[in-house]
């Protein structure tokens, strides 16, 4: 028998929704990436918590405020509702990088506020993203780091081959499949 993850960490950005060098700056321009919310959705329906952690220094650079990050927050939660899914919480990091803080990641704030939140241990929870600060931030937080090659997921990979010894996926469609049919290990 599979055995479930208790809770799938996703980052956004790039994993979720399409990314930009320049930025998420509104609601128009939070487009999901096709397949994504189905593949939450089923999480959602095999009974796994999905929660969400992503960087949005975007508000600390004055690119946007944190009314337009909960816009884009709520057209993400209208979205998967509308194909029987949801997330079940949005944990993001403010702060510039150069700010000091214990949530942006690489460092495991956010994840290790994420376990307190659910009450998980993270040991056995993977940690989907596409950059090399999500798979240091699962690492330092005792996740199960897994790549997608899309947003910035195929540049991450030429960067930093070592990373192909993680678990990568063409985009989180896979990823949940993965999972569903797999279940996770270290």
């Amino acid at each position: 028998m599979t055995r479930l993850p208790k809770l799938v960490i996703l980052d956004r950005d790039g994993v979720v929704n399409h990314d930009s060098d320049d930025y998420i700056r509104s609601v128009d321009e939070w487009v999901p990436i096709e397949g994504s919310l189905e593949a939450i959705a089923r999480l959602n329906h095999a009974g796994v918590l999905v929660a969400v952690a992503t960087n949005q220094s975007g508000i600390a650079r004055g690119y946007f405020t944190i009314d337009e990050l909960n816009r884009m927050h709520a057209k993400f939660q209208q979205a998967l509702a509308r194909v029987g899914g949801h997330i079940d919480g949005i944990f993001f990091c403010p702060h510039a990088p150069d700010d000091g803080c214990s949530c942006r990641k690489p460092a495991p704030g956010l994840l290790r506020s994420i376990s307190l939140r659910f009450s998980v241990a993270l040991d056995r929870v993977p940690f989907i993203g596409d950059t090399r600060a999500d798979v240091e931030a699962a690492r330092a937080a005792r996740a199960i780091p897994m790549l997608v090659r899309t947003g910035k997921g195929e540049r991450t990979l030429s960067q930093h081959p070592e990373f192909s010894v993680l678990p990568v996926f063409a985009d989180l469609r896979e990823a949940v499949d993965h999972i569903l049919a797999r279940g996770v290990s270290r």
